[in-house]
């Protein structure tokens, strides 16, 4: 029997987003529904609202979550009722290309629930990420959720289902991060805190945030930098080569997305240094730089999807670590909200005011 849920809809673009009934179909094959309990609320779901990912209205916001299995389909072996998840957007498939080379982080077949979850009068729902997770009870791929120990808080590893491991995943997978590393973060919002806390994990001994914001840059101070940068006092590229020996940083990790940020990137590495790229850009963005810069400086210039995680791998593993007080999840949780203020938490996004308000069922 299907059930009946609410959850936050967008159902024009660009409009007020809006707590509806939703209509939860039983799981099929391969299948799952669990029930949310913690959802942080992302820069992603806006996106969503403002028709920036794609126009398949309406959307069922919300992916960064953490709930129980309460049911799953024929077939489904890796969980089972009871179990606690987190949420994960790539739900790799075992069997394309990038798996097969055992590189399954990129995954270019990942799986979604095959049924839709619908409005009452039966309008097909597009899931946020394949997931739709502001919502007391979601469907999802079997492969979407991924077991962690279940004495951890809901609100903080939930976290882990997008933009905190985006972060981490920036430093340490896609960037490499090891021992005794310079490190610069630029933009210190969600995924730009991650990194730090992911470089400080790594072991990085210079470690530096840069932002416009000095309450961001305070915060960043809190998961692990060593040093902070205001981009409206200084010129980003002459303080990160003066905080390193007159070199640039090994590292740096991009959590913007825009050009002159990139640029700032891109010349305040060192030489034969990492750029990682996971701040998301909009479509219209270009960026041009001296050919002759990007063969003469060597090193590597990369993008980071999902901080190249393998959910299986690393959320149990950052759980574990977050339990025992050596990855402070805690403190990316600005505060907790109820279902119907989403829209308020959107609102918050644009004045910097909190790194993640999490919504609570």
């Amino acid at each position: 029997m299907s059930q009946r849920v609410r959850g936050v809809i967008a159902r024009e673009k660009g409009k007020p987003v809006e707590v509806a009934t939703i209509v939860v179909p039983d799981p099929g094959p391969g299948e799952a529904v669990v029930r949310i309990q913690a959802c942080g609320v992302c820069h992603t779901d806006l996106h969503y609202r403002e028709g920036g990912i794609n126009d398949e209205f309406p959307f069922l916001l919300g992916h960064e979550a953490a709930g129980v299995v309460e049911a799953v389909g024929a077939g489904v072996t890796d969980v089972a009722p009871g179990d606690f998840v987190v949420l994960n957007w790539r739900a790799v498939c075992g069997n394309c290309r990038a798996c097969h080379k055992g590189k399954p982080w990129y995954c270019f077949a990942t799986h979604n629930a095959a049924q839709r979850m619908t409005l009452e009068d039966g309008t097909e729902l597009s899931p946020a990420l394949g997931i739709g997770a502001f919502v007391e009870k979601t469907l999802v791929h079997a492969g979407q959720c991924t077991k962690v120990d279940p004495s951890a808080r809901a609100a903080a590893v939930g976290l882990l289902g997008c933009g905190v491991m985006a972060g981490i995943g920036a430093a340490i997978n896609t960037g490499g991060v090891t021992r005794g590393d310079s490190v610069a973060v630029i933009g210190c919002g969600g995924v730009g805190d991650g990194a730090v806390a992911g470089a400080a994990l790594a072991g990085a001994t210079t470690i530096i945030a840069i932002d416009t914001d000095d309450r961001k840059l305070e915060w960043a101070r809190g998961f692990g930098a060593t040093h902070t940068v205001n981009a409206r006092e200084h010129d980003v590229v002459e303080r990160v080569r003066e905080l390193t020996g007159g070199f640039g940083a090994d590292v740096v990790v991009e959590a913007v997305g825009r050009p002159e940020t990139y640029r700032q990137a891109f010349y305040a590495r060192d030489l034969a240094g990492t750029v990682v790229l996971v701040g998301v850009p909009t479509p219209e963005m270009t960026i041009e730089l001296p050919l002759l810069d990007v063969f003469g400086r060597g090193g590597a210039l990369k993008s980071s999807w999902y901080g190249d995680c393998l959910p299986t791998r690393d959320f149990p593993l950052l759980t574990e670590l977050y339990r025992q007080g050596r990855l402070d999840l805690d403190a990316f949780v600005t505060e907790e909200i109820a279902l119907d203020e989403v829209e308020q938490a959107f609102a918050k996004m644009h004045t910097g005011d909190v790194l993640r308000s999490v919504v609570i069922f």
